[in-house]
């Protein structure tokens, strides 16, 4: 399903915009809160000041909210770095995920969004939507790293990105240890490592 077609996934101006940021903040601070079970449509159309008929018509039901907030914060989101080196980039890669997934917030609101992508098809293409544009928002390091001769020509940008990031949130989702720079930074060594070796390079 394309985001276009999720209810609530147009992004319009005006007062229409401004009650999409409304319900979508508040979204955000009740599944950081209390997690993907307490999403419910009259009680943040209460919170964030707009009619419940408008809620529901836009969105539906919490997955296509939530839906809609990943599309958001995947619209939102850094850009990559460019430090002129693939140890660098990547680093700086590994340090953002760790920066965002250990914010108070943030931390919570991933927790949240992943358990729902467990139980809602809405939520879960969303999820494979914010990867997909994050990790492709990224790739141009490895590009970039093939070109000055780093790596091996034929070598998956996708797939070097994803490695940095798979150890981390993997750390999040079943260790339940608090996620530190020393993570990061291994987890760049790592990817970089793997893919001056030609580990990802296609055939």
């Amino acid at each position: 399903m394309s985001s276009a077609s999720v209810p609530g996934s147009v992004r319009p101006g005006g007062r229409t915009a401004r009650t999409r940021e409304a319900v979508l903040r508040v979204a955000g601070d009740v599944l950081a809160e209390a997690g993907f079970e307490a999403l419910d449509l009259a009680e943040i159309s209460r919170r964030a000041g707009v009619g419940k008929t408008t809620v529901y018509r836009r969105w539906g039901t919490p997955g296509t909210l939530a839906a809609d907030l990943l599309d958001d914060m995947a619209a939102h989101s850094a850009p990559r770095s460019d430090t002129g080196s693939l140890a660098g980039d990547l680093r700086a890669n590994a340090l953002l995920v760790v920066e965002t997934l250990t914010d108070p917030r943030q931390g919570r609101l991933f927790r949240a969004l992943i358990a729902a992508s467990l139980c809602n098809v809405h939520a879960a293409e969303a999820l494979h939507r914010f990867y997909a544009v994050r990790i492709e928002e990224w790739a141009d390091c490895v590009t970039d790293a093939v070109a000055r001769g780093e790596l091996p020509v034929g070598t998956d940008p996708h797939a070097v990105i994803a490695a940095v990031s798979a150890p981390l949130y993997y750390a999040l989702v079943n260790t339940g240890r608090p996620l530190t720079e020393t993570d990061a930074i291994r987890a760049a060594e790592a990817a970089c490592a793997a893919a001056r070796a030609g580990t990802w390079r296609l055939p």
